[in-house]
């Protein structure tokens, strides 16, 4: 039986089984080293609807505002096709932060979507893990969709923050 394949990897990489790339972290065997194996995480407990794991790897400041209704929403009405890392800025075993930019591909409502944000992530040494601490929408090319959140509604991503203050504010 072949080992389901790492949802974190865009289509044109080669494929890296679950548990030799991001299935550790999820699982909680061990802690994402970079702030990149982080974001790739948090991309694979979408796709496998492990919320608790995004609530635990939010900033311990954000987590009250986490919306987890939202976020199981979206992992769970959507189809995940990959993640594409466009750059990286620190994020390093040693340094305090990291910034990722990324891509997430996804199918919602019938409708092929991308997510495009630029990621601050920090390191905490007391207990030797790194965080995601906010997420920056950046524009991309336009997306036709159907029905969109209003203004005021949580953002569907699992920020905590109001749509129109993060995956609107690209829209």
């Amino acid at each position: 039986m072949t080992e389901q394949p790492c949802p974190c990897r865009a289509k044109d990489a080669e494929p890296a089984p679950l548990s030799a790339c991001c299935g550790p972290y999820v699982d909680g065997s061990r802690p994402a080293p970079t702030a990149e194996a982080l974001m790739r995480s948090r991309y694979t407990a979408y796709a496998l609807g492990d919320i608790d794991y995004l609530h635990d790897t939010l900033a311990p400041e954000h987590r009250a505002g986490f919306h987890r209704e939202a976020a199981t929403g979206w992992s769970k009405n959507s189809q995940w096709l990959g993640l594409d890392v466009e750059a990286t800025a620190d994020g390093q075993p040693g340094d305090a932060t990291g910034h990722v930019d990324f891509t997430a591909h996804y199918i919602a409502e019938g409708l092929r979507q991308t997510h495009r944000e630029r990621a601050l992530f920090r390191f905490e040494a007391a207990d030797q893990r790194w965080y995601f601490v906010e997420g920056e929408a950046r524009k991309s090319a336009p997306v036709i969709r159907e029905a969109r959140p209003g203004r005021n509604d949580p953002c569907s991503c699992g920020s905590g923050k109001k749509y129109k203050k993060c995956c609107g504010a690209a829209a």
